[in-house]
């Protein structure tokens, strides 16, 4: 078994402080950069203080070496205070996670779970039992395996014709060069937007998702928040436009059919389909682009890992599936208790913020006995990188025929590739995806 490559810096819990502001989990981009060792430190021992998180609790890590992994073991299921006054709860193990997940009645996904200046909830992201069924029944065919396969050829073109514009190149910025544009353009046309306005969306999702790092602000400072405001607002204004226009000319896309969808003999309403498309644009043009960003990282960092792909394209399946256990791009996820619980042995109140660490989940020993290597061979692979229970990815089969695409493609036609010597990764809070990625590489002769 190969070593994995991460680099880490173990600076003192003071400086990371003053550095990174109130809340290093989503400001720090060590944290970001390299979570596994913090998952596991997190899972075995306690060293946590509360924390400012918005509208819930948050915790401080005060080191970073194997954090993750100490918590598992010493205090799994964590309660935790807001300078407010707030309670919160932190959740490491994976039993524990999946209990939470499965529990909707008790654990929530509403509003009060996440803030992100929406008008109303996000559907169906922020809808649970028993409404939360008929929009699955609606969302989830359009997105079914057999649907997604048959976008294959056309989606293979997409990287190609990327790849075609920087091959001769011999480096290329991957983020600016594949990883955003790619994703995207799949995901624009499936709606209908108009791919020469993805400058606009980025800066829509961007603005919304993690308004701190467009403002160079702390997080949950003021100036982010109007930011995020503002940008909520325009959002829902642009899609008011957009179907002011389809009402008029249906067309061959997402937002002509969400027009004419009927949910259990009743159509959908104006504002039904707004917080669909809300939901849409932020999950659609952000995940995708940072699960490549995090796989290619990995990979140009540890090419014996890339070697593997290189040489046995048969792999990318499996290998696929163990780089989003390993990476997990969407670190944590957001709950809110409704209900009085324990779990764990530790009593979660109704109004309770609930961080679910799904990385943290995806390398607990107890599910993953070596869950801290990289196998491309691990056969029996039950990560949750997409989330668990009935509020679980919609879009995970588009991401999955995406990636295996984009892999097989991109290794077939260039086979070597490194990160530019000199050049440190940074990662975007929250969900981690990479602005500056420049590789060097070799094309296949």
């Amino acid at each position: 078994m190969t070593d994995i490559h991460t680099e880490t810096d173990t600076g003192a819990a003071e400086e990371e402080a003053a550095l990174y502001g109130s809340n290093p989990m989503a400001d720090n981009p060590e944290f970001a950069a390299h979570p596994q060792p913090i998952f596991k430190m997190l899972r075995d021992e306690t060293p946590v203080m509360s924390v400012p998180m918005g509208a819930g609790p948050g915790v401080l890590l005060t080191r970073k070496a194997e954090m993750f992994k100490a918590l598992r073991d010493d205090m799994p299921v964590m309660s935790v205070d807001m300078p407010s006054g707030a309670k919160g709860v932190v959740l490491t193990r994976k039993d524990d996670i999946m209990s939470a997940l499965r529990q909707p009645d008790v654990f929530s996904s509403n509003m009060d779970a996440v803030d992100l200046k929406n008008h109303r909830p996000m559907i169906p992201l922020q809808i649970d039992p028993p409404e939360h069924k008929k929009f699955r029944k609606l969302l989830d065919p359009i997105f079914a395996p057999r649907k997604m396969a048959a976008m294959e050829d056309e989606v293979a073109a997409l990287v190609n014709r990327l790849i075609d514009g920087f091959i001769d190149d011999g480096e290329v910025d991957f983020a600016k060069r594949f990883s955003i544009p790619f994703p995207s353009q799949v995901f624009l046309t499936l709606l209908g937007l108009p791919l020469e306005e993805l400058d606009r969306f980025l800066a829509m999702k961007d603005g919304i998702i993690r308004p701190d790092h467009v403002t160079g602000t702390r997080y949950g400072a003021k100036e982010a928040q109007d930011h995020q405001q503002k940008v909520a607002d325009a959002t829902y204004e642009y899609f008011e436009m957009v179907l002011d226009d389809r009402e008029k000319e249906r067309r061959d896309d997402l937002l002509s059919r969400f027009l004419d969808a009927e949910v259990e003999g009743d159509r959908l309403s104006r504002n039904d389909i707004l917080d669909i498309c809300f939901l849409f644009l932020i999950a659609g043009l952000d995940t995708v682009t940072a699960t490549l960003d995090c796989m290619y990282s990995f990979l140009a960092q540890n090419p014996e890992h890339r070697r593997q792909l290189v040489e046995d394209p048969a792999l990318i399946p499996n290998a696929i599936e163990e780089m989003l256990r390993w990476e997990t791009p969407v670190m944590t996820i957001a709950r809110v208790a409704v209900a009085d619980y324990e779990l764990g042995g530790c009593p979660v109140h109704e109004g309770d913020q609930v961080m679910v660490l799904i990385g943290s989940a995806n390398t607990d020993e107890a599910e993953f006995p070596d869950g801290d290597q990289v196998r491309f061979d691990r056969e029996v692979n039950p990560h949750i990188a997409f989330g668990g229970g009935i509020h679980r990815c919609l879009g995970s089969h588009l991401a999955r025929m995406e990636l295996r695409v984009a892999l097989r493609e991109w290794h077939r036609r260039i086979p070597e590739y490194e990160l530019e010597p000199g050049h440190t990764l940074v990662y975007t809070p929250g969900i981690r995806s990479i602005d500056t990625f420049p590789l060097r590489f070799t094309a296949a002769t």
